[in-house]
């Protein structure tokens, strides 16, 4: 059929946007969704603000002490530094588990975990004494003397809040699980895939365990999907998730060849060239599940703006009814170290996000800065 030359181009106009919308050429809907501008993705939580004229918000402290049953020795406990806290609200108050290190530990400090609370989200009254710590029982060989790290505490169904903390020994991080019905006293649970597949997991590197949840007023509540409870987890070039039938016992899930799955991975020119991380408790939404995340740079073929091992904050979407789908993906980060406690520390140049707590019509962001503070950031809940 002999066609004008007019009338040609316009059907392969027409072939090639139909070819697009199938996904049979080079740029696919859901491609096309991860280029749009972040200020374009309504979907996120936020925009944050840091408070900077009040962070950080708690600080190392030198006159609290503990009779480490462990070193059988009386630590200043939280003298070293004081990062990467977990916040739920009880009672009106905001409660922030958090983690703090002693001088004493040969591994940069012995991690316990202190809790403190507040009425405003700002000032807070801490304990004197950590409430979860390694101790002579059967997690020993898992936490000393490295110790209990990075929290994240959630709310069951019941009423009885779940935490996914790490355990170190000075080789390995291993994700654990402890329950609590007060906040104070806390019962170990054990390893988080310490019965997956066989044992398979019991000694591989994992941490990071944020399960999805949903905002119940101030709460924020564990949620099954297709029957299962999940959670985002890991902290390599590539992000993990594992499924749960009761919060306590985890399955990561797996390829067919028996290796993990990864449902989001590290991106060439971006922050999180060198690790994905979750932060917080991810979120069910009307658009989705969103996951707050940190992201480590590499300088040379990540972030160029960004400097070496940099630590910022970006946000993942996944399909509602599939946590293993990943939709949308925010181009670049929304918080990065840029005050003077966050770029100089223990660590230097990390934000690292990992409480968020809904609070007084505000969303209360918590995270760690240069692993030495803790510092938050705020925004209306939508």
């Amino acid at each position: 059929m002999n066609l004008p030359a007019s009338r040609r181009c316009l059907l392969l106009c027409v072939l090639f946007l139909l070819l697009t919308e199938t996904g049979y050429g080079q740029t696919s809907k859901r491609s096309r969704r991860f280029v749009k501008a972040d200020n374009e993705k309504t979907w996120q939580i936020g925009p944050f603000k840091k408070l900077n004229s009040v962070n950080p918000v708690l600080l190392p402290l030198a006159s609290t002490t503990f009779d480490c049953p462990v070193r059988k020795e009386t630590v200043r406990w939280e003298e070293k530094d004081v990062f990467n806290p977990a916040a739920v609200v009880r009672d009106g108050k905001i409660y922030m588990i958090y983690r703090a290190e002693d001088v004493v530990g040969k591994y940069a400090g012995t991690s316990r975990l202190g809790l403190a609370s507040s009425t405003d989200g700002i000032h807070f009254k801490r304990l004197p004494k950590p409430v979860f710590y390694p101790a002579n029982d059967a997690m020993k060989t898992y936490e000393w003397e490295g110790g209990c790290e990075d929290p994240r505490v959630i709310e069951s169904p019941n009423g009885v809040y779940v935490m996914t903390y790490t355990a170190y020994d000075g080789d390995k991080a291993r994700l654990c699980v402890a329950t609590s019905k007060d906040l104070m006293n806390w019962q170990k649970q054990g390893l988080a895939f310490g019965e997956a597949y066989n044992n398979k997991y019991q000694n591989h590197w994992s941490k990071s365990g944020s399960i999805i949840g949903k905002r119940v007023g101030s709460q924020i509540i564990a949620q099954k999907i297709n029957d299962k409870y999940w959670m985002y987890w890991g902290d390599q070039q590539q992000l993990y998730i594992a499924y749960s039938d009761d919060l306590l016992h985890w399955i990561p899930v797996e390829r067919s060849n028996g290796k993990l799955l990864g449902v989001a991975e590290f991106r060439p020119g971006r922050h999180d060239y060198r690790v994905l991380e979750p932060g917080p408790s991810a979120l069910i939404t009307p658009k989705g599940i969103v996951l707050i995340y940190n992201g480590m740079n590499d300088a040379q073929r990540g972030d160029r703006s960004l400097p070496e091992g940099a630590y910022a904050a970006g946000q993942m979407l996944f399909k509602a009814d599939d946590p293993v789908e990943l939709i949308d993906r925010t181009e670049t980060y929304f918080m990065k170290p840029d005050q003077p406690y966050e770029i100089e520390g223990q660590v230097n140049q990390v934000c690292f996000l990992e409480g968020l707590a809904p609070y007084k019509g505000k969303w209360f962001l918590y995270y760690g800065t240069a692993d030495s503070k803790i510092a938050v950031a705020t925004a209306p809940i939508k």
